[in-house]
């Protein structure tokens, strides 16, 4: 394929970006393990509005889908059989969860699912048409890290669809936020993450765009952030994308 691989340039584009590991891929991957009983109950009906959201956006572009911290599987019935759905999470007792609803329900628009890092996702360039990580990003050791591989690994002309958490800029939710934070490593996630990284990030990756941004109602705590992947025609380097052209 003629898209030079994102892997290959050093420092992952050299991104300028602060970052520091506060949270270890270990001790989200024990988290996860401990949710994994009883994460559908807890979590199930607090973030199904924000679900559908992602999946909505997911199917506007449709074809192959990766689903990146796919958990329990939760999700997987929603997608229109059309698709074709790959699972990856770095929690295996979450896809436990996950293979059996596969199996009870008979997806046969799962294509697979598999352990698998965000940060280091094992699948060659260009293998996808949407990306979706529903809170995800807020959850791993290095989210640049698994963006650029989110990047990697989609299509020219498709859409990375994240639903997450973005830090409050001032206030007393960015003062309730950096309170919290603490406990919420333990939980397996961070509470501050500010919009300036995924800005920061997409400013240095040149086939990155902006699609949509916008909050999720109740209480506009999560949002939906969409980003496009261009596409440089061989023969007269005009970009084109799939989400400016509908």
């Amino acid at each position: 394929m003629s898209e030079p691989q994102l892997r290959s340039e050093p420092k992952r584009r050299g991104l300028a970006v602060a970052k520091t590991k506060d949270i270890e891929k270990s001790a989200v991957e024990k988290a996860y393990d401990r949710w994994a009983p009883v994460y559908d109950l807890v979590f199930g009906p607090v973030f199904e509005r924000g679900r559908r959201a992602s999946l909505a956006a997911a199917e506007r572009v449709g074809g192959r889908i990766l689903e990146v911290g796919v958990g329990t599987g939760i999700s997987l019935p929603d997608y229109a059989s059309t698709n074709t759905i790959f699972g990856c999470d770095i929690s295996d007792a979450m896809l436990d969860k996950a293979r059996a609803r596969v199996s009870e329900l008979g997806l046969k628009h799962v294509e697979g699912l598999a352990v698998m890092d965000a940060e280091h996702l094992d699948f060659p360039d260009n293998s996808f048409d949407v990306v979706v990580a529903q809170y995800v990003i807020t959850a791993v050791p290095d989210p640049e890290a698994a963006l650029t591989e989110f990047a990697r690994v989609l299509k020219p002309g498709g859409e990375i669809v994240i639903l997450s958490r973005v830090g409050a800029e001032a206030g007393l939710r960015k003062t309730i936020e950096h309170w919290f934070q603490p406990a919420a490593r333990k939980l397996g996630w961070r509470t501050e993450f500010p919009w300036e990284r995924y800005a920061n990030w997409a400013s240095q990756m040149p086939n990155i765009h902006l699609v949509e941004r916008r909050t999720i109602p109740p209480l506009g705590h999560f949002s939906l952030i969409r980003f496009g992947k261009t596409a440089a025609t061989a023969k007269t380097g005009i970009k084109v994308s799939r989400a400016a052209n509908g």
